[in-house]
């Protein structure tokens, strides 16, 4: 990766929290791991994102989830990045309930 890569990878993180930020502002996110669950469980989650240092429990639990409900998932970020995102303490997964936003972050994660 040269320099320039280098120096455009954290304005990519930014966008990804500022999609989430808005997301959120809209209605159009839920918080926390149970919050997340029972969105994935219901058919409302489009996407859904647990953060990278979340323990393994919670990262084995919502990959089995997300597989067996065909619900994109990602690692990506911190607990205290995603929380301070969309103005909460620590989160260890959101789901977004909104494709147009779904969308958006993936293509901000994915060019990453």
């Amino acid at each position: 990766m040269n320099d320039w890569e280098r120096s455009w990878k954290p304005l990519r993180a930014d966008r990804v929290l500022s999609l989430l930020s808005l997301a959120m502002k809209a209605g159009k996110l839920v918080s926390g791991e149970f919050l997340t669950e029972k969105a994935v469980k219901t058919g409302k989650a489009t996407l859904v994102i647990a953060a990278e240092d979340a323990s393994d429990n919670t990262k084995k639990m919502f990959t089995n989830m997300c597989t067996y409900y065909e619900v994109p998932l990602y690692f990506w970020g911190k607990k205290e990045d995603l929380g301070a995102c969309i103005g909460r303490e620590y989160r260890a997964a959101v789901a977004l309930t909104d494709p147009g936003f779904r969308d958006a972050v993936v293509k901000q994660i994915e060019s990453e």
